[in-house]
């Protein structure tokens, strides 16, 4: 599973979803939606204005989710 999270500098919750991931044992691709315009266009496209944004495969959400993040399949 390809797990891409966009976050931000100094973002509480974007940091929350990195380490919730890495708790469970997940891989993921991290991008600074601060120094990536073609990233922030994407999610913007996805409907979001908000850090971070999280795409796993055909899945996404905004926001620090624990209950998606804990439905994800782990290595």
């Amino acid at each position: 599973m390809t797990v891409t999270v966009y976050s931000k500098p100094n973002c509480v919750q974007c940091t929350a979803t990195t380490r919730a991931l890495e708790a469970k044992g997940i891989p993921y691709e991290l991008i600074d939606l601060t120094e990536d315009a073609e990233a922030y266009a994407f999610v913007v496209t996805l409907g979001y204005r908000q850090a971070p944004v999280v795409v796993a495969e055909d899945k996404h959400w905004a926001g620090f989710q624990p209950s998606k993040i804990e439905a994800l399949e782990g290595p």
